[in-house]
């Protein structure tokens, strides 16, 4: 058998904000991220909107916990990939197709997303699926070992 695949992965901006603050399911990737049993793939348009996002007033956090996500728990375990701009694939939130694109040009195995523009498409090149759904692959992957 070959040396162990490293799952490549696009995580929108919902999954890792609720992984981050909330813990709960999308909470136990940070731990798969951290011992390299994924490898979460973004752009410097991703960063900015988790950044955006983790800004929001209704979470309270200062500049300086905001930094600490990016610098401590973000940056230092996922792929920063260059991504130019490509072809629309979602008509009703055109602020999507950055995780498509970074997973196209990441060559990502999955976006994990708990976005109906994301998990409704009909026709995209990488498969958008939820966390508990992506949790499941994950577990059938590592018990055939």
């Amino acid at each position: 058998m070959g040396p162990k695949r490293l799952i490549r992965v696009v995580l929108d901006t919902s999954v890792v904000v609720s992984a981050l603050l909330f813990g709960g399911l999308p909470g136990s990737l940070i731990g798969m991220w951290k011992s390299g049993k994924i490898l979460p793939l973004c752009s410097r348009e991703i960063i900015d909107e988790y950044l955006k996002v983790l800004s929001y007033p209704k979470f309270q956090l200062s500049e300086e916990e905001v930094s600490y996500l990016l610098t401590q728990e973000i940056l230092p375990w996922f792929e920063v990939v260059e991504v130019p701009r490509g072809k629309s694939y979602v008509k009703d939130d055109p602020e999507d197709d950055k995780f498509i694109w970074c997973a196209i040009v990441g060559k990502a195995d999955f976006i994990v997303s708990g976005d109906k523009h994301l998990l409704e498409l009909k026709s995209c090149p990488v498969r958008v699926i939820q966390v508990r759904e992506f949790l499941k692959i994950l577990d059938r992957l590592s018990s055939k070992k």
